[in-house]
């Protein structure tokens, strides 16, 4: 059955009157269950569109800011994948808007891998060349070239996992040695230790700690004002991005990002009583991916460099 008309019908059976019929009663209940199902699904899809001038891959300045926009609104989302299509108007030779529109989406893949989307993520990056021009009317037509010339995103979202109830560990099975935390690391540091802030997590694009990272990185703070003999060197990493470059930071717009993160953490120790004598500051680009989940690389280390008896 053809699902426009699938949909018709739901929305028909809605205002009926009143059916005595029990099961005619959980047919409806079905119906609209079901309804609604497709409706949630349909929301794991976000669209943006990016339009181009005449001849041109490069993304005008207006067209970047809302497509940093739309990215921006990707943070809190799960990502399963995004898919990228280009398109031309349909004026220049078949094989020469097929090239075009394949350039004008490589060039938002860049922009998408430059503020930290995984490129693991971008599935298609496809250019399908012009299109057509159906009859209009001439004072129509410069417009509907224009919407023409474009590239179309498709960001498709992660269903939920089902909750999975986990079964309490049977005593008699061997405990498992737990890992140090940062805050115990810190107190048993010596030189050459480096140490990675692990629940310190950084918003994508941005030089700042998400909220729940905001108290994790006081106390890291606490640690080293109690360990006042270590000097350290605070790095900055990013996701991401292609050929071990920086990412962009989205508040200046500069290709800086690692080196604002680390700046970041540098300033909030000062502002919590950390002598800057001791620290220095560095961006490290994207030159030691963790691999795995992207969020990971947005990160902060410290390399302890000498301790005080040794500074003496």
């Amino acid at each position: 059955m053809n699902i426009g008309l699938w949909h018709d019908f739901r929305l028909k059976i809605v205002y009926l009157a009143p059916i005595q019929s029990p099961f005619m009663n959980k047919f409806l209940v079905l119906i609209l269950f079901t309804f609604s199902s497709v409706l949630s699904f349909s929301q794991k899809e976000l669209t943006q569109e990016v339009y181009f001038d005449t001849d041109k891959y490069e993304v005008p300045n207006t067209e970047k800011n809302r497509l940093l926009l739309f990215i921006s609104t990707l943070n809190d989302i799960d990502i399963a994948s995004i898919s990228i299509f280009g398109f031309c108007d349909d004026r220049g030779a078949d094989t020469y808007n097929l090239i075009l529109s394949q350039q004008r989406a490589d060039a938002i893949k860049a922009i998408f891998a430059n503020n930290e989307i995984s490129e693991s993520l971008i599935t298609n990056v496809d250019g399908k060349g012009e299109i057509l021009l159906k009859i209009v009317e001439e004072e129509n037509l410069l417009k509907i070239r224009g919407l023409n010339r474009k590239v179309e995103i498709i960001v498709k979202a992660k269903q939920p996992k089902p909750e999975v109830k986990v079964k309490k560990v049977i005593d008699s099975l061997p405990k498992i040695i737990k890992e140090k935390s940062v805050v115990e690391q810190i107190k048993d540091g010596t030189k050459g230790d480096k140490i990675l802030f692990k629940n310190i997590l950084f918003k994508s694009g941005y030089p700042t700690v998400t909220p729940n990272s905001k108290k994790t990185l006081e106390s890291i703070a606490v640690a080293l004002l109690e360990r006042e003999d270590i000097y350290f060197t605070i790095q900055g990493h990013v996701c991401c991005t292609q050929y071990t470059r920086d990412a962009v930071n989205r508040k200046t717009k500069k290709r800086n990002l690692s080196e604002a993160r680390a700046k970041y953490v540098y300033d909030y120790f000062i502002k919590k009583g950390i002598d800057k004598k001791r620290m220095r500051h560095v961006g490290m680009r994207r030159k030691f991916p963790l691999g795995g989940d992207p969020e990971f690389d947005r990160r902060v280390e410290i390399l302890i460099t000498y301790t005080s008896d040794q500074a003496k």
